[in-house]
């Protein structure tokens, strides 16, 4: 078993203030000057991803956080310009790769990756550099001051989103966060514990993250200029939809979306779904999504009747997490914009409109990706 004994010395400098600091505080120059740690680590009994050390400021967590996978894995922050943070993000990586891991870690408002690293707030500062963190490093990681400067909810939201990304990673690469925080373990579900209030160390199991008590009511679109600017798309509003939008445990609000139904009133359009910031990558837009698309499928709607739900969108984050559901089957993918002709017509009648006269051609942009989604249900994992 590995140990971990060294001491850190800092000499102390003769000076006027260290003197009387001494003097008035009767602090000996061993106690300021040096640390010592000795610890006992099984690190090598046991396969593991990610582990944590955690206790209070000023017990050795850096210190020791340099020593246990070498100094190289120490990670020491990244250096930001003002270019947008898609921008900055892997350079050389794919721009799919990019927004997958922007979306793994909860930063999935589109408008923030258009915005530079200094004008993101210190939640989104956060998860920007988690994001940055699983494209551009490769190998094991000691992650210093995780979470620290980040309200507290932000902080477990976010020490759960980057978990479940890391695990994702196909590579066996172990990363180690250093804390102050007790409050992110049971988000982050490490591997291994060490609290260096005692210096105890814990192998634990792998659980669930605690459960996000969620209130689901229909509305109208009363709410919606409240999750508006965090929606990926400009879009009118869609005629005669019910909303319905989901509730936090202190009544905040965490997620959107609107149903309408299609010719034949067999299928039920959803759309304008949207999860607040502070609650992305904790995996409650999808499992508020799936609850609104069966009460659909139960029949409990305005109609009183059985409708499957359909979903189309082109966000990297919702593909992906759709993909892995078996409770959504993809039915559609097409390149949107694709007939020409009537883009040219749209895009022309959308800017008369603004005042901008008409549009002389061309799609105006990128074409975008768009995929098709239907809700089956548990009736695919049943028979799975």
């Amino acid at each position: 078993m590995p140990v971990f004994d060294f001491t850190v010395e800092t000499p102390l400098p003769n000076t006027y203030r260290v003197a009387r600091t001494h003097s008035l505080f009767n602090v000996t120059e061993g106690q300021a000057a040096s640390h010592h740690i000795s610890v006992a680590l099984p690190l090598e009994d046991k396969p593991w991803r990610i582990g944590a050390i955690i206790g209070p400021s000023g017990t050795g967590k850096t210190t020791l956080g340099k020593r246990i996978l070498g100094s190289e894995a120490f990670h020491t922050g990244y250096a930001w310009d003002e270019r947008p943070i898609v921008d900055v993000i892997g350079p050389d990586v794919s721009y799919d790769d990019v927004t997958g891991a922007l979306s793994a870690v909860g930063l999935g408002t589109v408008p923030s990756w258009l915005r530079p690293y200094g004008v993101l707030s210190m939640g989104e500062r956060f998860r920007a550099d988690l994001a940055r963190l699983l494209i551009e490093h490769s190998g094991d990681v000691v992650i210093d001051e995780f979470t620290s400067v980040v309200d507290r909810q932000i902080a477990q939201i976010g020490a759960n989103a980057f978990a479940k990304a890391w695990r994702r990673k196909p590579e066996a690469d172990r990363a180690v966060v250093l804390s102050c925080h007790y409050d992110i373990i049971d988000w982050l579900q490490p591997d291994w514990i060490l609290d260096t209030r005692e210096w105890q160390f814990d192998w634990r199991s792998v659980q669930r993250r605690p459960e996000i008590p969620l209130t689901i009511y229909e509305t109208n679109w009363g709410a919606w200029p409240y999750f508006e600017p965090h929606h990926y798309l400009k879009l009118p509003r869609m005629v005669a939809a019910t909303n319905y939008v989901a509730e936090g445990p202190h009544g905040e609000p965490v997620c959107h979306v609107a149903v309408a139904t299609l010719a034949g009133m067999h299928t039920a359009r959803l759309c304008r779904l949207v999860t607040m910031p502070e609650w992305q990558g904790a995996g409650v837009g999808m499992k508020f999504l799936e609850c609104v698309a069966q009460l659909w499928l139960d029949g409990q709607n305005r109609y009183g009747k059985r409708m499957t739900g359909i979903i189309h969108t082109s966000h990297p984050g919702l593909i992906a997490a759709l993909r892995r559901s078996a409770r959504w089957v993809l039915v559609s993918q097409q390149m949107g914009g694709s007939n020409k002709g009537r883009s040219i017509e749209t895009m022309s009648r959308w800017q008369v409109k603004a005042g901008k006269g008409a549009h002389s051609g061309g799609y105006g942009g990128h074409i975008r990706a768009v995929c098709g989604f239907r809700y089956v249900g548990d009736r695919k994992a049943a028979t799975a």
